[in-house]
């Protein structure tokens, strides 16, 4: 059986572009997930990335577009210029772990459900109201939200080494257990392809 180790920010706008696809494909393929939410702007100082708002202006207008257009490929709702944007990834990481160590409810629709708070819903992710709501919405106790602080931290931060490790510098990023990376949510297909052998 194939894992995918799934490193994404839950403030990526291109993470909730990727909507639920992925699971869908490690269901056909019978693959498992191993969500692993990290601090992307560490992410990017890291690995020779550069934080959007410090980017050429080239850069940051062509983001702009390639959003608007994926967004309406997807078939999804998107604000260019979210209230809530940046906001502290911790809080919502936090409880996506404190959720998959949990079990029992749905970690794909909790991720979704996070990242449309943040660029489709006008909502703040640090916010532990609007974070116990998505973890409703997905199937979890709303309470892992003050579960396992501690443990999420290290693993915040475990995350973010294991990506480094791991060759990952963007979000989302895909990596197959046969060390075969995928970039981005307009990748998807070639993993599919790929599971597919």
């Amino acid at each position: 059986m194939a894992n995918i180790d799934y490193y994404f920010a839950s403030v990526s706008p291109y993470t909730y572009l990727a909507g639920t696809e992925l699971e869908e494909i490690a269901a056909r393929h019978g693959a498992t997930i191993k969500y692993k939410p990290l601090d992307i702007v560490a992410l990017f100082a890291r690995t020779g990335g550069i934080h959007p708002k410090d980017r050429h202006v080239s850069r940051q207008e062509y983001r702009l577009q390639d959003l608007q257009r994926r967004a309406a490929k997807a078939g999804l709702p998107l604000n260019l210029k979210p209230a809530f944007w940046p906001a502290n990834t911790a809080p919502s990481s936090y409880a996506i772990i404190a959720a998959q160590n949990a079990g029992g409810g749905d970690l794909g629709k909790l991720v979704h459900s996070i990242t449309a708070a943040c660029w489709a819903e006008e909502k703040n992710i640090a916010d532990d109201d609007v974070i116990r709501g998505c973890l409703s919405a997905a199937g979890f106790d709303p309470e892992l939200v003050n579960s396992g602080m501690l443990e999420g931290a290290e693993t915040y931060a475990r995350n973010l080494e294991d990506a480094v490790s791991a060759g990952a510098f963007g979000a989302p990023f895909y990596i197959t257990d046969t060390d075969q990376r995928f970039w981005g949510q307009d990748r998807l297909e070639d993993l599919d392809r790929y599971l597919a052998g």
